[in-house]
């Protein structure tokens, strides 16, 4: 993976307004406040955004607007993915992608493609991308999981295939993918709550959805890890470890939403099949929120 993917990196939510439109003040500051506590890259259109329910101008939009708000600040990796080969090469068409630093692209949810249709599906991706790609591995969502040894055929058979979001929490697999991958290529941890444990055995750092509202605890947890100081890390992993259990609790990102509205962030809207957290989870993040901040 490219030098400047390494790191602490955040899945940005997308912000909405009390009529679910996107609100891009919002966005704005968080981009700000990202920027100014130290972290080292932003992922847009990620699951956090809520980006299946985007329409195609919005996610434009989205793209357009973070990019010309961080201003070269820090690099930009854009959610690019599906669970149809020919529709995202024609999202990698059809999106404006020319300031983009990379997409990040899941494997293909719902139809649980074999291994190798895994394989063909990527590399037909990265045939077509004009940016490196990260592939992105998390089977709680899509029900199949990339092997290693397919990420591994991916990693040595594309060279603009730079790195793997690993959120299979397989240590198994995440190590076979370490000992085997191509000097260009890097593991990035998918969970706020492995990253010290994946950083400890050659992973790069993190993309993080607590990192909305926590970026300076996660930017430094990550680079104390990936400075060999797993001792600061560590204290780190465990104050977050009790608030990051409670921000998945009753879905991504309605926890994250929920403790951002409670610390004056943002609304605490998402658009449906979401819903708000429950008034008792609410009340726990509030809590945990204020002493963290």
């Amino acid at each position: 993976m490219y030098k400047n993917f390494r790191g602490a990196g955040v899945a940005l939510i997308t912000p909405f307004l009390e009529d679910l439109q996107i609100d891009y003040p919002a966005l704005g500051r968080l981009v700000e406040y990202q920027i100014e506590n130290h972290m080292d890259f932003l992922v847009v259109l990620g699951t956090t955004a809520e980006t299946a329910t985007l329409s195609a101008a919005e996610k434009q939009s989205l793209i357009d607007f973070v990019i010309n708000k961080t201003a070269g600040r820090l690099p930009i990796i854009v959610g690019v993915g599906g669970n149809s080969t020919s529709e995202v090469l024609e999202q990698l068409k059809s999106l404006n992608l020319k300031k983009a630093d990379g997409i990040l692209s899941v494997v293909p949810y719902y139809n649980k493609p074999s291994q190798e249709g895994i394989y063909q599906h990527f590399m037909a991706i990265a045939a077509a991308s004009p940016v490196p790609v990260v592939l992105y591995n998390v089977p709680g969502r899509t029900s199949v999981s990339m092997s290693a040894e397919t990420t591994l055929r991916l990693a040595h058979d594309a060279k603009n295939i730079v790195g793997t979001k690993e959120a299979s929490g397989n240590f198994g697999e995440i190590i076979k993918i370490l000992k085997g991958k191509p000097d260009h290529f890097n593991v990035i941890s998918g969970d706020d709550n492995l990253v010290v444990p994946i950083t400890s055995i050659g992973g790069e750092g993190v993309i993080s959805v607590a990192a909305n509202l926590f970026p300076r605890l996660i930017a430094s947890m990550t680079h104390y890890a990936m400075n060999g100081d797993f001792g600061n890390a560590a204290a780190i992993q465990q104050e977050l470890q009790p608030i990051i259990e409670d921000l998945f609790a009753e879905g991504n990102p309605s926890g994250i939403k929920a403790a951002m509205h409670s610390a004056g962030m943002t609304e605490n809207r998402v658009r449906l099949p979401l819903v708000p957290v429950s008034e008792k989870l609410y009340g726990e993040l509030a809590e945990k929120t204020k002493r963290l901040l």
